[in-house]
């Protein structure tokens, strides 16, 4: 397999006139000392659909020749980040040859591509002056370069010439550097130079790069606006995050399958929540799909469940204890890289592919009933009130005694109710975002509850197959899995009544 490096970006850009006067660093008190480098040459062919799908998703892919970091390089915006900083996937040159994209990449972004070929759309020819920015101890930190920037689009023929300058920081946890970072860029703008975020490459198509993406960031309607709207703006915010999980997952990022099924659950509760506003023959076509989808996701993010929460168990109930950790770790991992594979067969195939489309459609045009043409106001305090009223009635069903499964079935209840609310709370203001809060708390705990009643059945299967001493062992977590179970219990009861009163002030139900 290709080694792949994954570098965080953190970088300022600007642009400026080609008299510009390079600032001198070193009159500055902020910085220690700073460097030149020898100037050198670059060339890097961008690619992008026909319709520019990764520049609108402020994504760049590239292949670059010449410099210290050539080879092929993918830039992927990081969630609740701002522009300036992103993720570099970096391949070297031999994985791929010119025109031919690396199937890595290609299957990476492949949830914003959705089949459409990538072709070498522009040519970027830049010669770079580099610096380097020192600290105390003569080490580099941050780097900046100015660049002179020749763009050609492959198409039109079309060449443009410009100067850039980019300040980045060498270590994106570098908290020092990334402050000094703030003052340099103070410096250059004091200096005239104008902040900027379009890549170099983008420049080429002007406006058609810097437009919405397939799936735009709808702003919420209010209390008067139209329902129709409110789930526009509800349907893509959740698509969004869906094919932003969808690539975390190809990648292997951390947390990215829970994101890809939170996304999917919200999803399908919007549906289900807004069905009676919603065509019926879609919503349960889209919905089937999007269960089959987070079902496919399920074995990985159960097992990485199970096994943070058992290993973590286990040294909490005995902090000596080597065996129940390791027969654990060895059985759950296994299981992991088995659970992966099957999962990213299901994400590779057709059938996954037809969802994100149906779901890019579904987000800028859902189908919806004459019903949805009606104000927010009027139509959605009933849908939430039959949520809640839903998971009300399948509280009064609990008691301590009560099997798990009931628990889970109020649990499912709860989550629902919690989407619905949280769906709404920008049309309806701060009292329902408390009852979004104070729902939140009790899916969490009601959340934990199942995962310890999963974990018991995983340890007996895992007694079954251990020797004594590693058996004695797992039979004492499967007891403490069970006092934490009870324990969760508790921990709802005394939340409820804080639930109820926050319905009661929310105005909805």
């Amino acid at each position: 397999m290709t080694p792949v490096q994954v570098h965080r970006e953190i970088e300022r850009k600007f642009r400026v006139p080609a008299q510009f006067a390079f600032p001198d660093l070193s009159t500055t008190a902020v910085i220690s000392a700073w460097e030149a480098g020898e100037p050198f040459e670059m060339t890097a062919v961008y690619y992008d659909t026909p319709e520019l799908r990764l520049f609108r998703w402020r994504i760049t892919m590239r292949r670059r020749v010449g410099g210290t970091d050539a080879g092929w390089h993918l830039k992927l915006p990081v969630s609740k980040a701002d522009e300036s900083t992103r993720d570099e996937i970096q391949l070297p040159l031999a994985a791929g040859a010119p025109g031919v994209v690396p199937a890595t990449l290609a299957d990476i972004i492949s949830p914003l591509v959705r089949g459409a070929q990538l072709l070498p759309l522009v040519t970027v020819a830049t010669r770079r002056s580099p610096y380097l920015v020192l600290d105390a101890n003569g080490a580099g930190i941050i780097e900046i370069v100015d660049d002179q920037v020749e763009v050609s689009e492959t198409a039109n023929q079309t060449t443009t010439s410009f100067r850039e300058i980019e300040v980045e920081v060498l270590d994106a946890e570098d908290k020092t550097a990334l402050a000094l970072m703030g003052s340099i860029v103070s410096i250059f703008i004091n200096a005239g130079a104008v902040p900027g975020s379009t890549s170099k490459a983008a420049s080429a198509f002007g406006a058609r790069a810097t437009g919405p993406p397939d799936i735009p960031a709808i702003p919420m309607t209010t209390r008067e606006g139209v329902a129709v709207d409110a789930i526009r703006s509800i349907i893509a915010e959740h698509a969004r995050h869906l094919l932003f999980a969808d690539v975390g997952v190809r990648r292997d990022a951390e947390d990215s399958v829970h994101q890809m099924r939170v996304a999917a659950r919200r999803l399908r509760s919007t549906l289900r929540t807004f069905g009676p506003l919603l065509d019926e023959e879609w919503t349960t076509t889209l919905t089937e799909e999007l269960a089959w989808m987070a079902q496919e996701m399920g074995a990985i993010r159960d097992t990485e469940v199970l096994l943070k929460r058992l290993v973590k168990d286990a040294k909490v109930l005995d902090p000596n204890d080597q065996l129940a950790p390791s027969a654990i770790t060895s059985w759950l991992q296994a299981r992991l890289v088995s659970a992966r594979a099957g999962a990213l067969a299901g994400l590779r195939s057709d059938r996954h592919e037809y969802l994100l489309e149906d779901l890019v459609t579904a987000a800028r045009e859902p189908k919806v009933r004459d019903e949805a043409y009606l104000p927010c106001e009027e139509v959605l305090p009933k849908l939430i009130a039959r949520e809640w009223s839903a998971l009300r009635k399948s509280v009064s069903e609990l008691q301590e005694s009560t099997p798990s499964t009931v628990w889970h079935r109020a649990r499912i209840k709860a989550k629902r109710a919690r989407y619905a609310v949280e769906a709404v709370a920008p049309i309806f203001g701060p009292p329902v975002t408390a009852f979004g809060r104070a729902l939140a708390e009790v899916t969490e705990v009601l959340g934990d509850h199942q995962d310890t009643y999963i974990a018991q059945h995983l340890l007996v299967e895992l007694v079954n197959r251990s020797d004594g001493p590693t058996a004695f062992r797992l039979g004492r977590l499967y007891a403490y899995e069970i006092e934490r179970e009870m324990a969760y219990r508790n921990d709802f009861v005394k939340l409820w009544p804080t639930v109820r009163k926050a319905a009661k002030r929310s105005g909805l139900v």
